[in-house]
């Protein structure tokens, strides 16, 4: 009887201990919520802030996106590169007449 007991008080105390969390949770959802409507509204009254802020944007996107383009092409010339090490016979005439042609436009 005194195991019964002791179960139950732990589980009250658990119960307790998830309903402050839930409340905490609750409270910092409204504040984050709040936060976010008042940041959309100082942005929606300050024009040049929002064009700013997406000018900063696409350049951080465009700089992505050439960086990442970059390393794809260079892994991607290392392996042709190995590939040709390989002298594979189909690999190799496509990597012959791939240089060809870039060395005619070059």
């Amino acid at each position: 009887m005194i195991t019964i007991d002791n179960e139950d008080q732990n589980d009250n105390k658990e119960i307790d201990n998830v309903e402050k969390i839930m409340k905490r949770l609750e409270k910092i959802t409204e504040k984050m919520e709040d936060n976010y409507q008042k940041e959309t509204k100082q942005m929606m009254e300050s024009p040049y802030r929002m064009i700013l802020l997406n000018f900063i944007i696409g350049l951080a996107r465009g700089l992505g996106i050439a960086v990442g383009a970059t390393v794809l092409g260079a892994l991607f010339l290392i392996v042709l590169l190995r590939l040709a090490q390989l002298n594979i016979p189909v690999i190799g005439e496509f990597l012959a007449r791939l240089i060809k042609i870039v060395q005619t436009y070059l």
